[in-house]
């Protein structure tokens, strides 16, 4: 709960709720995270995994793995509200000085795949009709990271 709703919760004002919190009660606010529910069965698993790896691949080995992803994204860009401030005199003066934000109400999206491994990065592939079927992954994602890995490491490599 929020000092200021502690403060109308207990009828006091907003300064003397902060004061309480922080220089009697010696309390700080923090953000609340997320982090992925696992249960006990996926934390043996993640382990039964890391010491095969351990086990199996040697460093050279390890070296030679190349990794990869996709992400949608907005063409809109990504505006944080909590970091963003405009430092002025009236509200009218802000929004002069680009304090409004416009995004359409369906952005349009792209997804991007790339693949990074100890050596480089490869290049970027743009999906510009959105997802990705597995028709799209086939024809043009794996031909293009077989590419890069060949070109990369020789005929010897794990794509992950």
């Amino acid at each position: 709960m929020s000092s200021r709703k502690l403060a109308l919760e207990l009828s006091i004002s907003g300064t003397s709720a902060q004061r309480v919190l922080k220089n009697d009660l010696k309390l700080q606010a923090y953000k609340i995270q997320n982090e992925p529910l696992l249960t006990d069965e996926h934390k043996e698993k993640r382990m039964q995994f890391a010491n095969w790896m351990r086990i199996n691949f040697r460093k050279e080995d390890t070296m030679k793995i190349l990794f990869f992803d996709e992400k949608m994204s907005d063409i809109d860009g990504v505006y944080n509200s909590q970091n963003g401030r405009i430092w002025a005199a009236n509200r009218s003066e802000a929004d002069n000085k680009g304090g409004i934000w416009q995004k359409s109400k369906f952005p349009q999206k792209v997804m991007v795949w790339l693949g990074v491994c100890s050596k480089r990065v490869s290049p970027l592939i743009v999906f510009e009709n959105g997802t990705v079927g597995h028709d799209h992954y086939i024809k043009e994602v794996l031909p293009a990271a077989l590419k890069y890995g060949n070109d990369t490491f020789g005929n010897q490599w794990t794509l992950q």
